[in-house]
């Protein structure tokens, strides 16, 4: 990756981080996307992820920075003064452009260094064990304004199309795929029945041909 990393760059480092595992300190998110709207005169989350996995799910937003200025003006935006998106966020920077004493009230940050490797040095998943992970997980959320969100989240399904067909094609697929496990698993079954049935009979010619050499048959 180039040394000047642009706004473009940090967005799709960005989706990539919010779909990493937390073992691997990202957020866990099922799906995430960049610079989509939520709604008329709403903001547009340089990128933002959801979480669905039955355990502290949520959305995450990360803002994007590449200049000073950029970041110093976040703080006057609509959506920062009356409430946004985003029930943890972070800021995702080149190294040295942000220092963690100056950023806003529960914000994270994730610093990005020349060869696109990210560090996490603020918020929830920079704490070094997950109990405290845990208790970082409550005291930096936010009360995310879950209609913006919703928007987003119908937005982005009404991409997909015919979402009832598909929803169809994906049941059909998990059926299909649960008669091929059944179908699996009785022939490993059968071909273990038939190791057991050949093993009989190779002890029993190895009898037989000891008896033969004893004279015995």
């Amino acid at each position: 990756m180039s040394s000047a990393l642009s706004h473009d760059d940090l967005c799709g480092l960005a989706v990539k981080w919010l779909k990493r595992d937390f073992s691997r300190k990202g957020p866990g998110c099922s799906i995430a996307v960049s610079e989509i709207s939520t709604g008329h005169d709403g903001e547009i989350p340089d990128a933002i992820g959801f979480r669905a996995k039955g355990h502290r799910d949520g959305s995450t937003v990360v803002e994007v920075k590449t200049s000073r200025s950029d970041f110093l003006v976040d703080a006057k935006k609509p959506h920062r003064i009356s409430g946004g998106v985003g029930r943890w966020r972070y800021f995702m920077c080149p190294e040295g452009l942000i220092r963690t004493d100056e950023l806003p009230e529960k914000w994270g940050l994730v610093l990005v260094n020349k060869r696109g490797h990210l560090k996490v040095v603020s918020g929830p998943l920079s704490k070094p064990n997950y109990s405290e992970f845990d208790a970082a997980l409550d005291a930096y959320a936010h009360d995310e304004n879950v209609e913006r969100e919703q928007f987003l989240l119908i937005k982005l399904f009404s991409r997909i199309g015919d979402t009832e067909a598909m929803s169809q094609k994906i049941k059909e697929v998990y059926r299909e795929r649960a008669r091929v496990s059944r179908a699996y698993n009785s022939l490993v079954a059968e071909r273990d029945g038939l190791r057991r049935s050949l093993s009989k009979a190779n002890n029993l010619i190895r009898e037989l041909e000891f008896k033969l050499q004893q004279g015995v048959v």
